[in-house]
């Protein structure tokens, strides 16, 4: 009896299989595994408060001990802290005892675990990525109908958790950088602002660039511009609470952005690259910028070929995995997006869709951030 063809190939791949390579790769594949499951502790660590409560503490904490501060169960306490101080995430410190007790464990932050995991105010923290990660990590119920029709899900498919999480993301670096490090950098715009000059942020979220902004310069006006209902509603939620009141915020499909080149100043941060329509979105910011105005595009360092972003970035996985559940899905939420993705907007991209949108200037600005570039472009 003949064996059909796919059963020969099946057994001349098992036999070139190299054991220490299986075992190596397996463990490679589980590591990605340990990988997500951790992430989901970090969440459980933001949102109990556990993070906040060991740097607070003077001294290291059992399990008990942290229990009670947080007023939660001592053995789901202890559980997560044993997957936090293995993952290298958190401190240990361990008693060798003939007798051992989970008494004897007792766990700490470091000053560097503090600004990174515990401290919403340092430019370093990033625990504010995990904050959307359930509504994230959600969204693969609906991928599998994406990569069968090509059509994605916008920002607000997380709902309101997700415009949070990208404030929590973001805010900490801009809050320490925004006003003393990157708009210096851009030619004569602290002057004009200082001034009064008129001013739009596209994409802006839940409006913390433009109410820090609006703030520091009372004399200019500021109007930022979200499709994100729920980004929205926390931008004027923050607006209200607040004694600003040079500052607005708008729906661009009910209020659009000036077409009569009225606008001196116009900032996108993290969001080109989400748009289903980012070179429509590029030429309605040249009819809006005056013909002296200055364009801030913040966006994901990237490079021009999938091969440069595997070379050159470790973060790359994570980078074409959030894509999927996150950035491209938005940039394709209709059916005629452009599809950029979270790693599709490099310097060479970014320059010659400007080109092609009417601007002149382009140039890349010497700011130091561990993820985004800075480029300031005019017309």
């Amino acid at each position: 009896m003949q064996i059909p063809l796919y059963r020969s190939k099946e057994r001349e791949i098992m036999d070139q299989i190299d054991s220490e390579k299986l075992k190596m790769f397996s463990f490679l594949l589980f590591s990605k595994l340990e990988g997500a499951v951790t992430s989901g502790m970090v969440h459980l660590g933001d949102q109990l408060g556990l993070y906040r409560a060991l740097a607070a503490a003077a001294i290291p904490l059992t399990t008990a001990q942290l229990a009670h501060v947080t007023g939660l169960n001592e053995r789901w306490v202890r559980e997560w802290a044993y997957n936090q101080a293995s993952a290298k995430l958190i401190s240990a410190e361990t008693t060798p005892s003939t007798s051992p007790s989970v008494s004897d464990d007792k766990f700490s932050l470091s000053p560097e675990q503090v600004a990174v995991l515990a401290n919403a105010d340092h430019p370093a923290f990033g625990v504010g990525m995990f904050h959307r990660l359930p509504q994230t990590m959600e969204a693969l119920k609906h991928m599998p109908e994406s990569f069968r029709t090509g059509v994605g899900r916008d920002y607000d498919s997380h709902g309101p958790e997700g415009a949070v999480g990208i404030e929590r993301s973001f805010e900490p670096w801009n809050n320490a950088n925004l006003i003393d490090t990157v708009l210096p950098a851009l030619d004569g715009i602290v002057k004009r602002l200082s001034a009064g000059a008129n001013v739009a942020d596209i994409g802006c979220g839940a409006g913390g660039a433009v109410l820090m902004m609006a703030r520091r310069f009372p004399a200019s006006t500021f109007r930022g511009y979200d499709i994100s209902a729920y980004a929205l509603a926390r931008a004027t939620e923050r607006l209200s609470n607040s004694d600003i009141t040079n500052a607005s915020f708008h729906d661009p499909r009910v209020d659009s952005l000036p077409a009569d080149h009225s606008v001196d100043f116009i900032s996108t941060f993290d969001c080109i690259h989400d748009m289903t329509h980012p070179t429509q979105m590029m030429k309605l910011i040249r009819a809006a910028l005056s013909d002296g105005g200055t364009w801030l595009l913040v966006d994901i360092k990237a490079h021009d070929t999938f091969a440069l972003n595997a070379q050159k970035n470790p973060m790359a996985p994570l980078m074409y995995g959030i894509s999927v559940l996150s950035c491209l899905s938005s940039a394709m939420s209709s059916p005629d997006g452009a599809g950029l993705g979270t790693l599709g907007l490099s310097p060479a991209t970014a320059q010659q869709m400007a080109l092609d949108a009417g601007f002149t200037r382009f140039q890349r600005l010497n700011v130091d951030h561990a993820v985004n570039a800075f480029y300031e472009i005019r017309p």
